[in-house]
C-alpha cells in the first residue's frame, strides 16, 4: 500500500470530490445532529495549520471537515484504508498511521503537507475516548508541530459520543458541537523529548479549557 496518496491526485478532481462529500455530510449533520460550530474565526485562512482535537466517535473527522472553509487532511489508522465503505475517501485525504510500529515516513509526510500550506487534523489521544473524558496526548503531535512550525488550533468536540458511542452499531440523533480555540504558535527551535512532552501537555490542556467556552 502506498504511504500516502494525497500528493498524487489531480488538484481539480480532488477539490471537486472533497467538496461534494462536504456538501453531503453538511446536510446530513445539520438534519440529524443539529451540528454547531464555534470559534471558526480562530483557524488561519492560509498556511499550514494543525487542528488538534479530542476524539469521541467515528463521527468526529467528518464533523471537523464540514466545520471549516479550508480543505482538511487527516492522519488515520491503517485499518481504515482497507474499509470497503470509506477506504477510498480515506486513502485520498489521509496519511496512514501504524499505531503498533510508527514509521518515520509518517512524520515526514505530515510535515511536508503542512509546509505545503495544508490543514492537517490530528487526534493526539491516539484513539477514541472510552468514557468521554479527554486523556493524555501522544508525543507525535508535538513532534510534527515542532518540525513544521505550523500553528496548532485546539478543537473540542462534544456530543458525538452520544450520537455514535464506541462499539455502537447504529447512529442516534443527538446534538453535536465543535469549538475551535486560539492557535498556539510555535516560536522556539527546541526539539528535545522533554520539550515535546511539555508541548503535548499544553495542547491537551488547551483542548480541555474549551469546555468552559
Amino acid at each position: 500500500m502506498p504511504e500516502c496518496n494525497i500528493y498524487c491526485m489531480d488538484g481539480l478532481k480532488e477539490k471537486v470530490i472533497y467538496y461534494l462529500f462536504k456538501i453531503l455530510f453538511t446536510v446530513f449533520y445539520k438534519i440529524l445532529f443539529c451540528s454547531e460550530v464555534k470559534g471558526e474565526h480562530n483557524i488561519p485562512e492560509s498556511g499550514g495549520v494543525i487542528i488538534a482535537s479530542n476524539h469521541l466517535s467515528y463521527l468526529d473527522p467528518p464533523l471537523i471537515g464540514i466545520s471549516m472553509k479550508r480543505q482538511t487532511y487527516f492522519m488515520s489508522k491503517e485499518s481504515l484504508f482497507k474499509n470497503p465503505l470509506i477506504g477510498w475517501f480515506v486513502r485520498s485525504f489521509s496519511i496512514p498511521v501504524d499505531r503498533e510500529s510508527p514509521k518515520p515516513s509518517t512524520i515526514k509526510n505530515a510535515v511536508k503537507l503542512l509546509k505545503n500550506g495544508k490543514v492537517l487534523v490530528l487526534f493526539p489521544e491516539g484513539g477514541r475516548s472510552k468514557d468521554g473524558d479527554i486523556g493524555g496526548g501522544k508525543r507525535g503531535v508535538a513532534v510534527i508541530a515542532a518540525m513544521s512550525k505550523a500553528p496548532v488550533v485546539p478543537a473540542l468536540i462534544e456530543g458525538t459520543d452520544r450520537a455514535l458511542p464506541k462499539g455502537a452499531k447504529f447512529i442516534r440523533p443527538s446534538k453535536v458541537r465543535i469549538t475551535f480555540g486560539p492557535p498556539l504558535e510555535i516560536k522556539t527551535d527546541e526539539s528535545t523529548r522533554d520539550y515535546q512532552h511539555r508541548l503535548t501537555e499544553e495542547i491537551m490542556e488547551r483542548i480541555r479549557q474549551l469546555k468552559n467556552h
